[in-house]
């Protein structure tokens, strides 16, 4: 999915990084704790969180996480968006809780981590 079609399908404001809405996203990762994202996401993911904070943007840059959708409504403050911006991350605002933001997410194709790797032993019965 592209951020464009993210955007759309999640009803989310794109607060920064409009310029960058073609951008291919194959996975999707959604956490509060940061620790969790950073031992377990992968490049081209986007990052759905309910933390609003500078910390986030911080943990996407070393995950190289390039998109990150706070959910339940919440904004980033000033700083966190103009940190954003100097990183080159997508930052993007839905009033969707989590779970509706993933189910609609995965309901129109994308995955989420590891679901690959589940899905591959699955087959082997």
């Amino acid at each position: 999915m592209t951020l464009e079609e993210i955007s759309r399908t999640i009803e989310a404001e794109v607060i920064t990084g409009q310029d960058s809405l073609k951008t291919e996203v194959r996975i999707g990762c959604a956490s509060d704790l940061m620790s969790d994202v950073l031992a377990f996401a992968k490049p081209d993911a986007i990052l759905l969180t309910g933390l609003a904070n500078r910390q986030v943007v911080y943990t996407a840059d070393v995950a190289d996480i390039h998109a990150i959708c706070f959910i339940r409504g919440k904004r980033p403050d000033e700083e966190t968006i103009k940190l954003a911006e100097q990183k080159g991350q997508v930052l993007m605002t839905t009033r969707l809780p989590m779970f509706v933001s993933c189910g609609r997410l995965f309901k129109n194709g994308l995955t989420g981590l590891g679901y690959l790797d589940i899905s591959k032993r699955n087959d082997r019965g």
